[in-house]
């Protein structure tokens, strides 16, 4: 069933050396343009990266050589305008793409196709992998993908035949973030006592990096320093985010 699928997901490192073909890749993608697109504008592309020199270079400035290097496709997701530019110019207009919410669409419009192909490829066996760490360099990497204006890498994303798999990492419970006419807040400090208990059992008993931590202390960790501060001159300096 579906829903087993979806929940049975885990993030995969370790793949064999069976290829993906063209057609392959191009059927998982048909499907993921299936997904919902504000408006239809479809502000979304993919680069398939192929040239092992080009790979290299992507897996060195997203700083994830392993999963890069080692799986059969290795593809970045951007939220892209820049066709809609194309569009607008056949009709004697110019795109607003520096508005907060054209960006918005963007965003949103490729994340959506992004797990639509996550779905997709599951469901055919393969294994999946999101690389954030493409935000490391995001300047560096438009420049190697000939990245124009009113296009930015959002996140890569490998897959291919697992070699190895990963347990399912216990996600909050549904009452943590379903609310029921509004939001509420007072549950938080016992829910994430419950969660953080889940948490530990499952990072001290899984097959590999076993480690005691909690998830609040993980997030704590995280999220209390600024990351990737630079992406917000990035972003406005791709055109995005004017106004």
């Amino acid at each position: 069933m579906m829903i087993d699928l979806l929940k049975s997901h885990a993030s995969v490192r370790k793949y064999t050396d069976e290829p993906v073909t063209d057609k392959q890749l191009h059927e998982l993608i048909e499907a993921a343009q299936s997904a919902a697109s504000s408006h239809f504008v479809q502000a979304y592309s993919i680069i398939d990266v192929t040239d092992t020199d080009k790979r290299d270079q992507l897996a060195e400035l997203s700083k994830n050589p392993v999963q890069i290097k080692g799986a059969a496709r290795a593809l970045v997701f951007c939220a892209d305008l820049k066709r809609l530019d194309y569009a607008a110019k056949k009709h004697g207009k110019t795109v607003e793409a520096g508005t907060t919410e054209n960006f918005m669409v963007a965003v949103i419009d490729t994340a959506l196709l992004a797990q639509n192909f996550v779905v997709a490829a599951e469901s055919k066996g393969y294994g999946i992998c999101y690389i954030g760490g493409v935000r490391n360099n995001p300047g560096p990497i438009s420049k190697l993908l000939n990245l124009p204006e009113h296009v930015i890498p959002l996140f890569g994303l490998t897959f291919g035949v697992p070699a190895q798999t990963n347990e399912v990492k216990p996600r909050l419970p549904v009452q943590a973030i379903l609310h029921t006419n509004e939001y509420e807040e007072t549950k938080y400090e016992t829910l994430l006592d419950e969660y953080d208990n889940v948490i530990r059992d499952y990072y001290a008993s899984r097959s590999t990096n076993n480690k005691s931590a909690s998830w609040t202390e993980g997030m704590a960790d995280y999220l209390s320093e600024p990351r990737r501060s630079y992406m917000l001159d990035f972003v406005k300096g791709k055109g995005f985010l004017k106004k």
